[in-house]
């Protein structure tokens, strides 16, 4: 038995234009696991309210961010595989559940090497979510099914709690902590309320409730909210951060449905309205740098907070291809 590894990540548009961000925009709309609608109505509202304008302004962020060497997600995963092939013996290799390299091209080409019948499946967001996790799953199980291949899918749990994680995100984190600051934002991507209420297997539990992340569930093995305010809990034990010196938010919406609250946006203004001068910001959410963190928080979050009283706000890097981090995940995949 013959295994090989495949990581996946978000992915990003070939290039900051117009026409790349568009046909990105479109693929990563029209996945039924991100707008959660029937096709008819999310065809409708991908191209009539979407498409028209949004592209104009994302590639505009996007060519904010872009480097020499393309999309700095894209570059940085890349730069993980290439230290996490000195770190492992096993065929390894990355893929994007949107935008090239494709899950599927890069699946066939891990299950067509000599002898290989496993593929150990690595989706790199730590906290489940259908429109990540359970997405990119799907992806590898179609290309599996579509093309005939024998090849079994291995894929591990979500690692929001795991110790090694969290050491990571510590470690990663310890020169901008050491360098003092008035609070700490833990910023993580959003989600509309309705994803939580539908990944919850109970139909009983999620956002029934005040305390509903903090009572014990089986719905917490499938709930975004309960796993990120898990991995802060975590993180601030380690760092022995005191409960006045964090907050919790979530950025990058989308649309008028009802998202988890509070909006990254507000707490910025509300923090630098109460006095915070200098604030460290983490994305716990991504393993890699990107759009969301680079443009949405680094420059769209710092100008919020400074228009607002704030003075410095420090984007704390993702552990994107950090020595302990290429060193966790390879441990993880020798020992699955």
């Amino acid at each position: 038995m013959t295994r090989a590894v495949l990581l996946a990540n978000l992915g990003s548009p070939d290039q900051p234009d117009v026409p790349s961000v568009r046909r990105y925009l479109n693929q990563f709309l029209m996945d039924p696991y991100v707008i959660q609608l029937p096709w008819l109505l999310r065809r409708m509202i991908v191209s009539l309210f979407v498409l028209p304008a949004r592209p104009k302004r994302s590639a505009h962020a996007y060519q904010s961010i872009w480097t020499p060497e393309g999309s700095p997600l894209v570059t940085l995963s890349m730069q993980l595989l290439e230290k996490l092939k000195k770190e492992v013996s096993l065929p390894v290799s990355m893929a994007m559940r949107y935008g090239k390299p494709s899950i599927e091209s890069e699946l066939l080409q891990l299950a067509r090497q000599p002898g290989v019948d496993e593929i150990l499946f690595l989706p790199l967001y730590p906290h489940y979510a259908d429109s990540t996790v359970l997405t990119s799953i799907k992806e590898a199980e179609r290309v599996i099914a579509h093309h005939g291949l024998s090849v079994k899918l291995l894929v591990p749990k979500p690692f929001y709690d795991k110790p090694d994680y969290i050491r990571n995100l510590v470690t990663s984190a310890q020169p901008w902590l050491d360098q003092g600051f008035d609070h700490i934002l833990f910023s993580y991507h959003g989600l509309p309320e309705s994803h939580l209420t539908k990944s919850d297997p109970t139909g009983s539990h999620c956002l029934k409730s005040v305390d509903c992340c903090q009572r014990p569930s089986s719905a917490h093995a499938t709930c975004y909210r309960h796993q990120v305010l898990r991995t802060t809990e975590l993180f601030v034990e380690a760092a022995g951060l005191q409960p006045e010196q964090y907050s919790v938010s979530f950025q990058s919406r989308l649309g008028r449905a009802k998202w988890l609250e509070p909006s990254t946006e507000n707490v910025l203004k509300q923090l630098a309205e109460r006095g915070i001068k200098n604030l460290l910001v983490l994305c716990p959410a991504f393993v890699t740098d990107c759009l969301e963190t680079l443009e949405e928080i680094e420059i769209q979050g710092s100008e919020s907070f400074k228009e607002a009283g704030g003075e410095t706000l420090t984007l704390v890097p993702c552990l994107n291809a950090h020595p302990d981090w290429v060193h966790t995940v390879g441990q993880w995949i020798t020992a699955a």
